[in-house]
């Protein structure tokens, strides 16, 4: 017996005088640089300013085992391992995110919930459909009757060729993680796609082949034009 379930709902969004900013793409696509830059930005304005990722891999027991699994030390089911991502990520919102735009303060994080759409579709062999993609976002809290994640205010996706993540993140040494390898940022790449064709309105596409100084000025434009 089939089951048919159907209901319209938006994305959380935030309700606090805080400002919540994120940056998605591809590993090697200089979301880390970019929210220093943002943090030094902001932070000589005088404003309060809250660093942060997703997910947290070196705070509490599942930060801790996320990195494990990431660095190929511990292996559990990909479905599993996409639901601890979710159990990290409610955590962080409740100690961090929230507590934050609640306070007035800007979040700076690198990545948010979006990150689930593209690295679960790869963790589920890269098979990419209307389907797939949309059991995801109601599976992963993200357009969910249940709970919801709040959506950031911004969310900024730096687009960089596939060549260029990889020789970056050559350049960068130390232990590689299992998503850091061609085959699978490819598919990766692929999910970004879907959500910035599904979702364009949510997102704000920058050329990450720029200069830093030019990526970090026309997100900075971005943010003070709305």
């Amino acid at each position: 017996m089939k089951y048919h379930i159907e209901f319209d709902i938006d994305f959380a969004r935030n309700k606090f005088p805080g400002q919540y900013i994120a940056l998605e793409g591809i590993d090697g696509s200089g979301k880390s640089t970019q929210i220093e830059k943002l943090y030094e930005h902001f932070t000589k304005q005088g404003k309060e300013v809250v660093k942060t990722r997703e997910p947290r891999k070196d705070e509490g027991l599942i930060g801790e085992l996320i990195q494990k699994i990431l660095h190929g030390k511990t292996k559990i089911p990909s479905v599993a391992f996409q639901y601890l991502f979710s159990a990290d990520r409610q955590m962080h919102h409740e100690e961090v995110v929230l507590p934050s735009l609640k306070e007035g303060k800007i979040v700076l994080s690198d990545r948010c919930f979006w990150s689930a759409i593209p690295y679960g579709i790869t963790d589920r062999g890269g098979i990419l459909d209307e389907n797939t993609a949309e059991y995801m976002m109601v599976a992963q809290s993200i357009l969910s009757m249940y709970h919801q994640f709040t959506a950031p205010d911004f969310t900024f996706y730096l687009d960089i060729p596939l060549d260029i993540a990889l020789k970056r993140l050559e350049g960068e040494g130390g232990v590689a993680e299992i998503y850091e390898n061609k085959k699978i940022l490819e598919k990766t790449v692929k999910g970004y796609k879907w959500l910035l064709q599904k979702f364009p309105e949510e997102f704000k596409v920058i050329d990450g082949t720029q200069s830093v100084e030019e990526v970090t000025e026309e997100i900075i434009t971005t943010i003070s034009s709305m």
